[in-house]
C-alpha cells in the first residue's frame, strides 16, 4: 500500500460509544505503592458466550499516552464480538523498565483471573500496541517467562500465555545506535547504553524470540522518522527463521503514526480482523 500525494482524511482519534456497546471504565487491575492502575474494557451488550480478547497498549514514547488513545481500534472490534481491553501503564517519569511490561503482564493476569465475570475466553488473548506500545506487547508476548519481569509482579504472571501479538511501527531492538542515542529509550530503560549495554538487550523483543512465540503481526511505514522501518525488517527475518508465524505489512511511503490516515487505519483493522480470525 504505498501513499498517494494529496489529502489525507484523518481518523477521529475519540469517537463516542455506540449504544451497542457496553464500557466499563478505569476497572483496578493492579497496585503498586500509591500507584492505582487502571484498565478500560467494551464488550456488545446482552447474552454472550465467552469471546476472545484484544488488549490495547497505547504509544507516547513510553513518556506519555492515554488508554483512550485507541477508541478507534476498541470500539468497532468490540462492535464485531470481541472483548476489548485498553490499558494504562507506569510511565518512564514513573518507573523504568521493566515496570511498564509488568504492567501490561499484570494486566493479562487480571483478565485471566476475571475472565467469568466479564465473558471473556482467557485461551484467547491478543495483545496490541502502537509504538512504544507495540514494544511493549512484544515484549510481553516473547519475553513473559523472564525472570527479570517477575521480580516486582505476582508469581502468577509467570503462567502469561497470548496467542498472538500485533505491533504497529513499534521498536524491537534497542541496541541499534539510533535507538541507544534517543533519549526517550535512555529515559524508559533508566540508564545509558554505556552504564547497562546488557539492559538494552534485554529491553529488546528482537532477542527473546525463540520459537515457542505468538502468531505475529507487524505494520510500519518505509518513511518512518522515528523508529526505522529496519525494525520491523529484522524482527520479522528472526521470527521467520524461527518459525514463528508472521504477517508483514511493509508500507511503502507511510510515516510514523500513519494509522492516523483513514485510509491507513482502515487497512490495519482489515488486516487485524482477518489476522485475529486465523490466529485467535
Amino acid at each position: 500500500m504505498a501513499v498517494a500525494c494529496k489529502l489525507e482524511k484523518l481518523v477521529d482519534t475519540r469517537p463516542s460509544v455506540p449504544d451497542s456497546l457496553e464500557c466499563f471504565p478505569d476497572l483496578v487491575y493492579k497496585t503498586v505503592g500509591s500507584r492505582t492502575l487502571r484498565l478500560d474494557l467494551y464488550r456488545l451488550k446482552g447474552p454472550r458466550s465467552r469471546s476472545p480478547v484484544l488488549v490495547f497498549i497505547h504509544g507516547g514514547a513510553w513518556k506519555s499516552g492515554d488508554k483512550r488513545d485507541y477508541l478507534v481500534y476498541l470500539l468497532p472490534f468490540a462492535a464485531k464480538g470481541y472483548v476489548t481491553v485498553s490499558v494504562a501503564y507506569r510511565l518512564s517519569r514513573e518507573a523504568p523498565f521493566p515496570a511498564a511490561v509488568q504492567d501490561v503482564l499484570g494486566a493479562v493476569t487480571w483478565i485471566q483471573n476475571h475472565a467469568e465475570d466479564y465473558g471473556m475466553d482467557a485461551e484467547r488473548i491478543a495483545l496490541i500496541g502502537g509504538s512504544a506500545g507495540g514494544h511493549l506487547a512484544m515484549m510481553a508476548a516473547y519475553a513473559a517467562e523472564a525472570p527479570l519481569l517477575h521480580s516486582a509482579c505476582s508469581r502468577d504472571s509467570a503462567h502469561v500465555k497470548v496467542r498472538a501479538v500485533v505491533s504497529i511501527y513499534g521498536p524491537s531492538d534497542l541496541t541499534t545506535p539510533a535507538a541507544r542515542e534517543n533519549s526517550a529509550v535512555v529515559r524508559f530503560l533508566g540508564k545509558t547504553w554505556g552504564q547497562a549495554p546488557d539492559l538494552y538487550t534485554q529491553a529488546s523483543p528482537l532477542f527473546w524470540i525463540d520459537g515457542r512465540d505468538p502468531a505475529t503481526l507487524l505494520f510500519h511505514g518505509t518513511l518512518d522518522e522515528l523508529v526505522p522501518v529496519a525494525q520491523s525488517d529484522s524482527l520479522a527475518a528472526r521470527l521467520r527463521q524461527a518459525q514463528v508465524p508472521v504477517v508483514y505489512h511493509r508500507l511503502r511511503g507511510w510515516p510514523h503514526t500513519m494509522d492516523l490516515s483513514q485510509r491507513v487505519n482502515d487497512y490495519c483493522f482489515y488486516h487485524m480482523n482477518e489476522f485475529f480470525k486465523k490466529y485467535l
